[in-house]
């Protein structure tokens, strides 16, 4: 198998191209920049044998609603329809923010909680803003992270394989954003036993305890067992 590497060359350096995509390449189901370099940076520890593209190696790849009402839904909704696709193995996550105050929200609406799909700073500042006069002790939230992967069936009626796992790192919100790493809600997330917020920590540092790094290290024997059986 070839040495990990993602297909987008803002994700890596070694840039994997369309015509170097093959049979035992796992399509990481997203376009999101920040998130594809921190899943090849977890996948590489945990599997440095697994070749990954992401969805701009695959033209008219869908993008898929996360219509799901948790996180493994989603999760697998994405996987299901990228494997479909791509006729690949697909790994997919949700992921989001609960936070204790607000009843587990923003949860399955991390990404969207301003209204718009994506937008980091105000999703944050909202949650900021509706924590304003909630005490300390009550700022307790957990990252949680569900990883799918969907491996398409053989032939064209074969059922397809599925597997999904879960991540979780607990903490508390700060009252104000700090650090520059990461992305989404790591400006305000201390995890349990750290003074740093997520977005403090070097990369390797926040994927040794991250939410996502624990659910993709879970999901890491399920897909090397896959590649190594095809």
């Amino acid at each position: 198998m070839a040495d990990n590497t993602v297909a987008d060359d803002t994700v890596t350096d070694d840039t994997v191209t369309d015509d170097t995509v093959t049979d035992d390449t796992v399509v990481l189901a997203s376009r999101n920049m920040a998130k594809l370099r921190e899943l090849a940076r977890i996948l590489a520890q945990a599997s440095p044998q697994v070749r990954l593209a992401g969805l701009d190696a695959f033209p008219g790849a869908p993008d898929v609603p996360e219509t799901g009402a948790t996180f493994e839904e989603n999760a697998l909704l994405k996987a299901r329809a990228i494997a479909a696709h791509t006729h690949l193995p697909a790994v997919a996550d949700d992921s989001g923010l609960c936070v204790d105050a607000l009843n587990g929200m923003p949860g399955v609406l991390s990404a969207r909680w301003a209204g718009g799909h994506g937008d980091d700073q105000a999703n944050l500042n909202l949650v900021l803003a509706q924590l304003g006069d909630v005490p300390e002790t009550r700022l307790g939230a957990q990252f949680v992270c569900a990883a799918a992967l969907v491996v398409p069936g053989l032939g064209p009626d074969g059922p397809a394989r599925e597997w999904v796992v879960t991540g979780q790192v607990e903490g508390r919100l700060t009252r104000t954003p700090r650090g520059t790493g990461g992305f989404g809600y790591d400006p305000i997330f201390v995890p349990d036993g750290f003074d740093l917020t997520t977005a403090e920590m070097t990369a390797g540092g926040k994927d040794a305890i991250s939410h996502r790094g624990r659910a993709f290290r879970a999901l890491t024997p399920f897909i090397t067992a896959q590649l190594d059986g095809a």
